[in-house]
């Protein structure tokens, strides 16, 4: 009897042992991998989707109390065109382009899903429009108190039909950028480069607010311009500092491998650590130079980080981070400085940092 007990353990462990090692080298199928990779997008973009909410928040925040209305109106109101307009021609003027080419075709977005590919064609779909609603926020910011709802409305059609497909298609759609060895990660240029281009000539073509400075170029007193809620804008920014973990992890663009998942949990912990560095370092370099704690650059701090870690994400890791941040706001500072000298006088700060 204990003979076969014995046995009996014996090919158990061994049984278990070999089902292990299978399981071990067993890969995804690929409607497994399709169905997790489809799931990413969709994930990623509900995300982004809610940094939304955060521009919104943290612009109605910033602006003067008399403007709130406008800036929600503005914020909705820019979602749903630029959704609209990817929709009918954007995708495919960005996803159309021939290899090396420079612009796609003006056509409406249809479903083309196939197992080959990888992914769901609408998953990706609804991914990238997050992305151009992104962009164009950048671009509300700016502008905030300065241009009325309908011609921003025109130009947030105009962004999301034609001016950010072609240059995002150069690279993401496999134009020249791409065939010339050019890489982007999480829209690091492809966004900020198109959508703060954008910004900076919106600003020049309308200028600064009204009596924001005086004849001569100096500024004036912040009082008249005082942020609407600083709780608002607070909580604008925990929005858009959740929504990157969706803008930078899912933009590893897969799910269904050990080594992609790590890749999204990787991303996400430096995207935190980026954003809790900044708001730390902030904190201190508003304390020593100015004499006060700054809420405001505490949050600029948070929100610049993550943008800045964007281009190295990659390529650094969880130590680097927490090093390279800590002694970039002197920076920060700077910028501030320059803005001010050129007289833009933005208000948003997510922006540029600080009016």
């Amino acid at each position: 009897m204990t003979h076969i007990l014995k046995t009996f353990i014996v090919s158990l462990i061994t049984l278990l042992s070999l089902s292990n090692f299978a399981s071990a080298e067993t890969t995804m199928s690929a409607e497994g991998q399709y169905i997790f990779n489809s799931l990413g997008f969709y994930l990623g973009g509900v995300l982004v989707a809610f940094m939304a909410a955060g521009f919104c928040m943290l612009e109605s925040g910033l602006v003067t109390t008399k403007s709130v209305s406008t800036i929600a109106a503005k914020n909705i109101g820019k979602f749903a065109i630029c959704s609209l307009i990817f929709f009918l021609c954007g995708y495919n003027l960005a996803y159309g382009i021939p290899e090396g080419g420079f612009i796609g075709s003006f056509s409406m977005w249809s479903d083309s899903s196939e197992l080959a590919t990888g992914y769901s064609d609408y998953s990706d779909w609804f991914f990238q429009t997050m992305f151009v609603c992104a962009t164009a926020s950048i671009v509300s910011g700016a502008v905030a108190e300065r241009i009325k709802i309908w011609p921003f409305f025109i130009f947030a059609a105009i962004m999301a039909g034609v001016i950010y497909p072609i240059s995002m298609g150069w690279q993401w759609g496999g134009g020249w950028l791409a065939t010339s060895g050019f890489s982007d990660f999480a829209g690091s240029t492809l966004v900020h480069a198109c959508g703060g281009a954008a910004a900076l000539a919106g600003v020049i073509v309308l200028g600064a607010r009204e009596g924001r400075f005086s004849k001569s170029g100096e500024t004036k007193s912040l009082v008249p311009f005082a942020a609407s809620s600083i709780p608002l804008v607070t909580l604008g920014t925990f929005l858009l500092w959740f929504g990157w973990f969706g803008f930078n992890g899912f933009s590893q663009l897969a799910m269904g491998t050990f080594d992609d998942v790590n890749a999204i949990s990787k991303i996400a912990v430096n995207t935190h650590l980026a954003g809790a560095a900044g708001t730390v370092a902030a904190a201190v370099v508003t304390r020593l130079l100015g004499g006060k704690t700054d809420i405001v650059m505490m949050l600029n701090g948070a929100l610049a980080d993550i943008k800045k870690l964007k281009l190295k994400i990659q390529i650094k890791i969880q130590g680097d981070e927490l090093r390279v941040d800590g002694k970039k706001k002197d920076d920060l500072q700077e910028a501030i400085t320059v803005i001010k000298g050129i007289d833009i006088g933005l208000p948003i700060d997510f922006v540029n940092f600080r009016d």
